[in-house]
């Protein structure tokens, strides 16, 4: 598997913005595999817009990234297609990137989906998928929010999210890009929107303070890692009224028929979490 590097841009793009480029690269190539964990059929046309070329030799660091990115998409799949199975009909993916789970899953009738992330982001999304004519199988909100910022609950409020309702949550490959205090922030916000039986996913706090040493090919992403609130992301939950459980990265790979071979403690699996 190919792995990706530094890339020309779309548009006026940040560099953690950017990173959603490299995740459609993996998820574009997994497509393309006979056998593969899932299908994006849009991921390739984000890369293709965005005139990717790859970057160096990737190394063993790189690889593992790309192969946790596999298994972390089917693993929230997973979990979306669980909560609104179990009657949840409100999602909310914070930093939704260039996550097409809205065009591509599967949802029951009466699912909101709301997509919240910087205007360029959503802007560059919304034109490669128009270029397709992909059209969402749910209802679909795109919020453009600054989400280290004091005002995106009240606008999610405000595009018809019911805070009296459960709602499902996907935080993907965020948290590592924020520091402590920005991750408690958010998560406090987030906290005040989900009712009871709410549900929350997203990657297990780590140290990421020697994260890819020794492989500069993947430098251009670990640089920006400020690793939110680290290991101790899973306690911080349970003080603020969430139920976690710890899925580790080796027990969901064999459950998709991989075996894990990465490398690196940062890459240590998920949390689910439910709203006491």
């Amino acid at each position: 598997m190919t792995t990706p590097g530094p890339m020309a841009t779309p548009g006026p793009l940040n560099p953690v913005s950017r990173t959603a480029l490299s995740v459609a690269h993996v998820r574009a190539l997994e497509s393309e595999r006979p056998g593969g964990l899932f299908t994006d059929p849009y991921a390739r046309a984000f890369v293709t817009a965005a005139g990717y070329t790859p970057g160096r030799q990737p190394g063993p660091y790189a690889l593992s990234l790309a192969n946790y990115a596999v298994i972390r998409t089917r693993f929230y799949d997973d979990y979306l297609l669980g909560a609104v199975a179990d009657g949840i009909r409100q999602v909310v993916l914070p930093a939704a990137g260039l996550d097409t789970r809205a065009y591509r899953l599967p949802w029951p009738d009466g699912v909101r989906l709301y997509e919240l992330d910087l205007p360029p982001v959503l802007e560059f999304k919304e034109r490669v998928l128009a270029g397709q004519g992909a059209g969402p199988r749910c209802e679909r909100a795109a919020l453009d929010v600054d989400l280290t910022g004091e005002d995106w609950g009240s606008r999610l409020a405000a595009a018809g999210f019911d805070r009296e309702a459960p709602s499902a949550w996907l935080v993907e490959g965020l948290f590592v890009y924020l520091t402590g205090e920005q991750a408690a922030g958010l998560l406090d916000t987030l906290g005040g929107l989900a009712a009871p039986g709410s549900r929350l996913a997203h990657e297990r706090g780590r140290d990421v303070s020697a994260a890819g040493a020794g492989d500069p090919s993947v430098a251009h992403l670990t640089s920006l890692w400020k690793g939110g609130l680290g290991t101790g992301l899973g306690d911080w939950l349970g003080r603020h009224g969430w139920h976690v459980e710890t899925h580790p990265l080796d027990a969901v790979a064999a459950r998709y028929g991989r075996s894990w071979t990465g490398t690196g403690p940062d890459m240590a699996g998920f949390h689910l979490s439910t709203r006491g």
